[in-house]
Parts: C-alpha cells; sequence; structure tokens
C-alpha cells in the first residue's frame, strides 16, 4: 500500500491529518461510544462548546477552549456512552514543541496564565525569555492550554506516545 506524501507540515508537526487521534469526551471509553446514537445532547449541553459530534460520534475540539470536566455531557446523555463518574483527567497527555515562542527567545506565557491547575510552569534561560515545563502529574490534559498558543505549539498526545516527546 503507498502512502502519500508527508507535507512539510506534518512532518514538522510530527503527525498526519489523516490519522489525527479523535479526542473523546472524559468519561466516554471506546466500548461506550458503541451505544452513541450521535443525539447531540452532549454537545448542546457542554457549557464550553468544545464537544463536537464527528462522523456522529462525540469528540473533543480544544481549539475551541477547555474542558472543565463539569459532567453536563455525561449528564444529559441519554445512553451508556459514559462509563466512568466524575472522571477528572484525559488520558492524553499535553506536549509543547519547539514552536513555543520562548523557545525563539519571544516573551510568552499564554498557556501558563490559563492553566487550571498550575501545571505548566517557566523557568529562566540565560539570555532569553522564561521558557515552559510541563509537569505531567498536575496536568488534567483540560486543554485550556491549546486554544490561547498563538502559534499552535501545545498539542495533545495519546499516551501511548508520551515516551516518544518526553
Amino acid at each position: 500500500m503507498q502512502q502519500d506524501a508527508m507535507s512539510r507540515r506534518e512532518f514538522l508537526r510530527g503527525s498526519r491529518r489523516s490519522e489525527a487521534v479523535r479526542i473523546r469526551p472524559p468519561g466516554v471509553s471506546e466500548d461506550g461510544l458503541t451505544a452513541c446514537t450521535g443525539c447531540g445532547k452532549c454537545v448542546e449541553h457542554c457549557p464550553t462548546a468544545v464537544i463536537d459530534l464527528a462522523d456522529g460520534l462525540p469528540v473533543i475540539n480544544f481549539s475551541k477552549g477547555e474542558c472543565t470536566f463539569c459532567g453536563a455531557c455525561a449528564a444529559n446523555c441519554p445512553e451508556p456512552v459514559f462509563t466512568e463518574d466524575k472522571p477528572s483527567r484525559f488520558d492524553h497527555v499535553i506536549t509543547i514543541a519547539t514552536t513555543c515562542l520562548p523557545f525563539h527567545h519571544v516573551d510568552c506565557q499564554s498557556c501558563r496564565d490559563v492553566c487550571p491547575t498550575g501545571a505548566i510552569r517557566f523557568h529562566p534561560v540565560r539570555g532569553g525569555p522564561f521558557v515552559p515545563d510541563l509537569v505531567a502529574e498536575a496536568c488534567t490534559g483540560c486543554g485550556a492550554c491549546i486554544s490561547v498558543c498563538p502559534v499552535g505549539a501545545v498539542a495533545t498526545t495519546p499516551p501511548s506516545m508520551e515516551a516518544a516527546h518526553a
């Protein structure tokens, strides 16, 4: 099977659009998705509007904002899609790419300013602005940092790829 050539952008970001991992709402397992009818109640009741329907299934779109783990999606779902009670974190991890502005001597701390758990901290570097460090144990994967990044340097990574980005 022949694959299409990878674009420069896909290569630099380490991903291909066709292989994008869809992030499920918190508390939804792969098995739970089989019960989903695509009714859209979770989309309708999400206070931060980060849930979309993709091919009739709920997915999180962090470009719109963050998930607050409020549970409104689960509370309004008429089917047994949400299998975990009151989840407080996602399975994925957040990564900060080298395209992050401070790595290029531009002062920016947007991600830190919006992180509800303080998982993104900045430390000084000689001759440049403070640069980010992610405290993985404190990160819930809520996505607050993703939509505010002016260069798209903050992204989600499936847990299976975490070691590759360490």
